[in-house]
């Protein structure tokens, strides 16, 4: 079980923002935690943090990967009124934006401001009615009435971020905006954790490395595998969980909360790693479910696996509710699983261990 400490550390580094491109705040957070558990830890020029677990020169180098940063909005425009107008960093669903309260953040600190939303009253109901609107046609009213007003507060290419937090649905279900993925840093944090307690089982060296700017390309993964170059790599995201009413499971797969982690078949995923983490999970007793890849992850594995000659990559997932809002939701068994799974797949590698086909 997750002890109160550590649960702490999932809602500080969840509510601490770190939208795509602006990631500095949560990393820090994440390297003060994890330094307690590594030999030593660095970052690259665009913020990705990686923390090191040394063996010796002479055997293989294994890599944890997570993203650090979460989709967000950011400041595109500033009418001569002193509303804003938004675009998106990531993944963001416009259909969600409105009547929303959000936060902007620059040096000068945060301003709080709310989506603008017509009401239903005065809505043309050609153009309303819950369609999707544009992000041009979205606005935020932070209290203003003259862009004069405005600049004072705020400047183009501020990032903004949904104001929602972290909370408990229930003892075992938790909520929050960022758990994508936030929580992935969350998890191989903990790895570290349970890694460096049992480290005289250890024969592999580790490096934790928490990736930006995976919600716009992966780009953070590319530049610190390339860097480092590891023997393989297990990468941990958020799955989409389809247990909720209007998912086609035919098209989609079958994920349920509570259920396990997701190992991911197919793709960047290499034959022989794959096997290796169903066998450990087989002989530890830990529930795992099964997705299938038709092209892409959609994940830093498929920016780690083609580097240079190619590495052995797999991604084991957390089931997650309600991708890209400010109420995703997860189930903290799942979680516990997806850290054990992970800690236990590397304790169990040999120090010639290798992976092929």
């Amino acid at each position: 079980m997750l002890d109160k400490s550590s649960l702490e550390f999932l809602e500080r580094l969840i509510i601490t923002p770190s939208p795509t491109g602006y990631e500095a705040e949560g990393q820090k957070v994440w390297r003060e935690y994890v330094t307690e558990f590594a030999d030593k830890t660095e970052s690259d020029t665009y913020g990705s943090a990686l923390a090191r677990l040394t063996v010796s020169n002479d055997v293989p180098t294994i890599m944890l990967e997570a993203h650090a940063d979460e989709i967000g909005m950011i400041v595109q425009h500033i009418s001569d009124d002193g509303f804003i107008t938004l675009n998106k960093l990531g993944g963001s669903d416009s259909t969600i934006a409105r009547a929303k309260r959000v936060t902007i953040y620059n040096k000068r600190g945060r301003v709080s401001g709310v989506v603008g939303n017509t009401a239903i009253h005065l809505q043309d109901t050609k153009n309303g009615g819950g369609k999707q609107p544009a992000w041009k046609d979205i606005f935020v009213d932070i209290g203003v009435s003259s862009k004069e007003e405005a600049l004072e507060l705020v400047q183009i290419g501020d990032p903004v971020t949904y104001t929602d937090e972290f909370d408990f649905l229930s003892d075992e279900i938790i909520t929050g905006r960022a758990l994508d993925n936030r929580i992935g840093g969350f998890v191989i944090a903990q790895t570290m954790k349970i890694i460096k307690r049992k480290r005289k089982d250890l024969k592999v060296n580790v490096l934790a490395l928490n990736s930006v700017q995976e919600e716009v390309g992966g780009f953070g993964a590319r530049m610190m595998t390339y860097r480092h170059m590891p023997d393989a790599a297990i990468v941990t995201d958020v799955t989409h969980a389809t247990d909720t009413p209007g998912i086609n499971q035919k098209e989609h797969g079958t994920v349920k909360l509570g259920d396990g982690p997701t190992v991911q078949h197919g793709g960047a995923n290499h034959l022989a790693l794959v096997e290796f983490i169903e066998d450990v999970a087989s002989k530890n007793n830990i529930q795992i479910q099964h997705e299938a890849t038709s092209i892409r992850t959609g994940t830093d594995t498929d920016s780690i696996f083609f580097q240079q000659t190619g590495i052995p990559s797999a991604l084991i997932s957390l089931p997650l509710r309600y991708m890209h809002s400010p109420v995703e939701t997860a189930s903290l068994k799942d979680l516990e699983d997806l850290i054990s799974l992970m800690a236990e797949t590397v304790l169990a590698m040999k120090p010639d261990q290798t992976f092929s086909v």
